[in-house]
């Protein structure tokens, strides 16, 4: 008789990991932050692994990081060490063209103000078209001097030699008529040459379909398309280069382009030049068209650089936000407009930004952006317009010069304030990724990044999606119709134009009509810096807990077995979070100007730095300085010892694989690098202030020095102090870590709020616009 087998062992399934943050918070050795009866969920920096301190021993500085905007003061720092200010706010003048002008970026700027929307933008001179044969004329002038570099026979046959054959664009232009007596299709006749102008021509002389390539530009409208170009020989002396580009451009008005040839390899004889046909000077076949419908008339290429460069004050708004905004008032595509580096939202920030011109003219980016207003979101957009070769790419700067306030300080004496001011200037602070790296709101951005990263893309559109406690109204009302109420044409509706990446995957739902299962699809409809901006994200908080670790076990004060350090000299490494990220040095930059295209074939292909681990040998022969840590990805090495096994039970613990960040998806392989884990200010100087009312700004932004507001005035008897920061630092680090270092409290935004609503001085807010008050009756007040 058989008997019956004993049920299975039961066997308790792990419990699956239901917080917003990652697993590995568990290993951070807090616990996970509460929900408040409100709804809200207040992560503080320990959350995100912000721990330690350079100076335990320094004395604490209490003081609340920007109460106003204009407490918090950033200005980039481009890659000529130019820290960028507003200089002026008139109109800018109309800029002739002028092909044979120096670059012109070397040309001084000019600051506008971006007002009267209804004020008509100047008109532009433009030159008259040059006959085709023209190239003739300087073709010796410009063969003479660089001869043999260049050579004569070719270059002439390039301007004289047969017209290429014509390319149908399968317009009006290419449609076989039918003959009115047999009926039979006959081939039209090759059109005569298009105008130089480029202007295309409809029916009855009006502008036709104008457009790229003279399309639809009279009979037969077909392009002739010339691809033909002339290689030199090696020309190994810069300044020969310098001139040959420069003759190409002033004797051939435009119509000839020049460039660096990227296609060979510099073998140590010199680089050579190609000469081309330019595609908007017209070349043989008349080029482009005067655009759809006929439009003014297009200059020829060269007679402007492909990009326009200003400055931009924002204040309260984030880099991406203000981009977006802008390219709606330039009726522009967002990728057409591109900064060297994202500024902190809370505060008032001046950088650079690069727009693809795309047939603008200085004026009409000068008109369209008149259409900013002041009441909307307390922006302010200023521009210093100049025009450029080349657009910009996130790095291309060598840091931020802040001028930063903290109100409210209160301090043991004046002694250790400077003594907690001077451990920064000496010894740094840690290099931590701030606050504003993981968002402000109740989901923090990193847990986005990892759901990302696993391959988890119902969760992470689910968590882009979630309720955020404390937003605005009417993203609230935009959320509660799609999460709620399932109405995605209400959502729609309400959504405001900024929230970005929630907008993206409401309008592909719209477009996939309400079928939600292509959640990867859904996610690929947000723009691409956004999506890495959430798995950087995650990259960072692994880097903030495990230097955290490090520091806390082995201290700040010298290297220890185990750490890594770069075993090329630093200048020649591409090291995130470095001053040059890897921009060229001066002496290496090309001849003349690069567009991008051509400084993206230039560019070098990405060799992993070379680090070492030290041994008990090495560690003296390197600083604290010298110690970096690795973001995880592909091609890093981790530290040795228990912190390089510590690193790797993070990302296990999270369901990652340390020697693993290949992904089918390849926006989501992540590329590894290298991060200081101390930072020295480069400039850093500190004043005291004293003011009573909250109110009253004590620093000034460049737009308000411009109009002419008063300059902040401080109260020697002024009842609080302010103690006001003017530091340097480089690219990638955080200002805000630099005064944690101070403060000693918690940086994140709502810490800092509930400070700012407990201040003593709020007490006195608009005491600037009243009778001043006894203290004696301040004192009785208070008691």
């Amino acid at each position: 008789m058989l008997l019956p087998l004993p049920p299975p062992p039961v066997v308790d399934e792990p419990k699956k990991h239901e917080h917003i943050l990652p697993p590995s918070h568990s290993l951070l050795g807090i616990p996970l932050p509460e929900t408040s009866a409100t709804g809200a969920i207040n992560f503080m920096e320990k959350d995100v692994g912000i721990s330690e301190y350079v100076g335990h021993d320094a004395s604490k500085v209490e003081g609340i990081i920007k109460q106003r905007f204009t407490d918090f003061l950033v200005f980039e720092v481009d890659q000529d060490s130019n820290v960028i200010h507003l200089k002026a706010l008139d109109k800018p003048e109309s800029q002739k063209p002028n092909p044979a002008a120096a670059p012109v970026e070397a040309a001084p700027t000019e600051d506008v103000v971006m007002a009267d929307a209804n004020e008509e933008a100047p008109k532009v001179e433009e030159p008259p078209p040059m006959p085709m044969n023209h190239g003739l004329l300087p073709l010796r002038r410009v063969s003479l001097p660089f001869y043999p570099k260049m050579p004569s026979t070719k270059l002439r046959n390039v301007l004289t030699g047969p017209e290429p054959p014509r390319i149908s664009d399968s317009g009006w232009g290419g449609r076989v008529p039918k003959t009115a007596d047999a009926g039979e299709s006959k081939a039209e006749p090759p059109a005569p040459e298009p105008e130089p102008s480029g202007r295309g021509r409809g029916r009855n002389n009006r502008g036709g379909r104008g457009g790229r390539g003279g399309r639809g530009g009279g009979r037969g409208g077909n392009a002739r398309e010339d691809n033909r170009k002339v290689v030199s020989d090696p020309i190994a002396s810069k300044t020969t280069r310098t001139e040959f580009h420069q003759a190409i451009r002033e004797l051939f008005k435009g119509k000839l382009d020049s460039e660096t040839d990227s296609s060979t390899p510099d073998v140590g004889d010199g680089s050579r030049i190609v000469v081309k046909w330019s595609k908007r000077g017209g070349g043989r076949g008349g080029g482009r068209g005067g655009g759809r419908g006929g439009g003014r008339q297009q200059v020829p290429r060269g007679t402007y650089p492909p990009y326009i460069h200003f400055s931009m004050q924002k204040t309260n708004r984030d880099t991406q936000d203000a981009l977006g905004h802008l390219s709606r008032l330039l009726h522009v595509n967002a990728k057409d407009l591109s900064v060297a580096g994202t500024k902190d939202k809370r505060g008032v920030t001046v950088q650079r930004v690069s727009l693809k011109r795309n047939n603008k003219t200085v004026e009409d980016v000068w008109k369209l952006a008149n259409g900013v207003t002041a009441g909307r979101d307390q922006q302010r957009m200023r521009s210093s317009i100049v025009a450029n070769v080349a657009g910009l790419e996130l790095g291309m700067l060598k840091g931020n010069a802040f001028v930063i306030t903290l109100r409210n300080v209160k301090v043991g004496s004046p002694e250790s304030m400077e003594d907690a001011l001077n451990t920064i200037k000496n010894k740094g602070f840690i290099n931590y990724y701030g606050m504003q790296r993981f968002g402000t709101a109740s989901v923090p951005t990193h847990s986005i990044g990892l759901a990302l990263l696993q391959s988890d893309w119902q969760k992470a559109v689910s968590l882009i999606l979630q309720p955020r406690h404390g937003e605005h109204p009417d993203v609230e009302a935009a959320r509660n119709a799609w999460l709620v109420d399932h109405d995605l044409e209400k959502a729609l509706e309400l959504m405001p134009r900024r929230v970005i990446a929630e907008r993206c995957l409401l309008e592909s739902f719209k477009t996939m009509k309400g079928d939600t299962r292509n959640a990867m699809g859904a996610l690929d409809t947000i723009p691409k810096n956004l999506r890495l901006m959430y798995v950087h994200a995650y990259q960072s908080y692994v880097w903030n807990a495990i230097v955290s670790e490090r520091i806390r076990t082995y201290g700040v004060d010298k290297p220890i077995p185990g750490d890594l350090v770069f075993d090329t000299p630093v200048a020649e490494v591409e090291m995130e979070g470095t001053a040059e990220d890897g921009a060229p040095e001066k002496d290496d930059e090309p001849e003349e100007p690069m567009s991008n295209r051509g400084r993206k074939r230039a560019r070098k292909p990405y060799v992993a730095p070379v680090v070492k681990t030290l041994t008990e040998e090495d560690v003296d022969k390197y600083s604290i300085f010298d110690v970096i840590m690795p973001l995880p990805g592909t091609d890093v090495a981790y530290p040795g010892g228990k912190l390089g096994e510590r690193y790797r039970e993070f990302l296990k613990m999270d369901g990652l694989d340390a020697d693993n960040f290949v992904r089918k998806q390849r926006i989501y392989t992540l590329n590894g690098s290298y991060r200081s884990i101390l930072h020295l200010p480069k400039e850093m100087s500190w004043s005291v202030l004293r003011y009573t009312d909250p109110d009253v700004p004590l620093a000034q932004a460049d737009e308000d020095k411009l109009l002419g507001f008063d300059a902040p005035v401080t109260s020697e008897d002024g009842k609080f102090m302010a103690l006001q920061i003017q530091l340097t630092l480089g690219t990638a680090a955080y200002a805000t870590m630099a005064l944690r270092e101070i403060t000693k409290t918690d940086t994140s935004s709502h810490y800092q709020t509930s400070l700012t609503a407990a201040a003593e001085d709020q007490k006195f807010r608009g005491a600037a616009d009243v009778e001043p008050v006894a203290e004696e009756e301040l004192l009785e007040e208070e008691c």
